[in-house]
């Protein structure tokens, strides 16, 4: 496997960062998930902006342009031979001291991994999953803004934890204010009364790049969209309930914290917007070139 390290490409074994990365250290950087379908980079302007949106955010100047960066991203997957995968986009602050300040850091690190992934298990597509709502709160806005797609995952980890003991693969996590706001690493959406219900960003959701196309699909298709704030209640009465994400793409949730939605079985609506999905990422990408 080739990995893309600060301008250049690098067999697997030789991608190393240094100890004092703070990246390493602190969890300070920022990072994309993107998938590659049938010879396409999906939606990469999308994730390289968002990239760059919260790169901004944490005052991380990162020494590229974007269509240098989008470029590095598809000459990564041309070395891999990759025509469908994963790719994680990873800035990190850089070398540094032990202490916090990240101006001491001279050089951002680059790193990009074009490889495969698979979240859930396929039959869950098919039968839908569980999932239970968790005590740890997500972050408040005005700490680590959930919209910023930082390294610093730990608030999500210790949430994937409590579902994983729970014996569950996902998790729904509240903001501060007891609203609905995501899943561990995914957005959440309801379907209730043929409207298409999803939480909005300042109530702690990140603003997915799945979670954009699947509304255009569903504006497309002629169902209803709405942002609106959202109580566990909603997700309890919800006629269906799916969540998505780059490495999840749409999926069916059946049981809310020992709640049935609708009839225990994946919606009709969310088994046509997965039908929708799997038809919109063939037409929507960069491509990759031969190599």
């Amino acid at each position: 496997m080739k990995i893309y390290l600060s301008g250049k490409l690098v067999d697997e074994s030789d991608a190393k960062v240094s100890v004092f990365d703070h990246g390493l250290l602190y969890g300070d950087g920022v990072f994309e998930g993107i998938r590659a379908y049938h010879g396409k980079v999906f939606l990469l302007d999308e994730h390289v902006d968002r990239l760059y949106d919260s790169a901004k955010a944490i005052a991380l100047e990162i020494p590229m342009t974007r269509a240098e960066m989008a470029q590095a991203v598809v000459e990564t997957c041309a070395a891999n031979n990759m025509t469908s995968g994963y790719i994680r986009l990873v800035v990190t602050r850089g070398v540094g001291t032990l202490g916090l300040n990240p101006y001491l850091c001279k050089k951002p690190e680059i790193i990009i991994i074009a490889a495969a992934i698979q979240l859930y298990p396929p039959e869950l597509y098919e039968t839908g999953m569980r999932v239970v709502t968790v005590g740890t709160v997500r972050n408040h806005p005005e700490a680590v803004n959930p919209r910023i797609k930082s390294l610093n995952y730990l608030n999500n980890v210790m949430a994937k934890i409590e579902a994983i003991n729970a014996g569950v693969m996902e998790c729904i996590m509240l903001n501060p204010q007891g609203l609905v706001a995501e899943a561990s690493g995914d957005n959440v959406f309801v379907l209730k009364n043929g409207v298409l219900k999803t939480p909005p960003v300042w109530c702690g959701a990140l603003d997915g790049i799945t979670r954009r196309a699947v509304m255009r699909i569903a504006e497309d298709a002629g169902i209803p969209v709405r942002e609106e704030p959202m109580q566990r209640y909603d997700l309890f009465t919800a006629d269906e309930m799916f969540l998505t994400g780059t490495a999840a793409e749409v999926i069916a949730v059946t049981n809310v914290d020992r709640r049935t939605i609708g009839d225990g079985t994946p919606g009709a609506t969310t088994l046509d917007l997965q039908s929708r999905f799997k038809e919109y990422v063939k037409h929507h990408g960069t491509p990759i070139p031969a190599s």
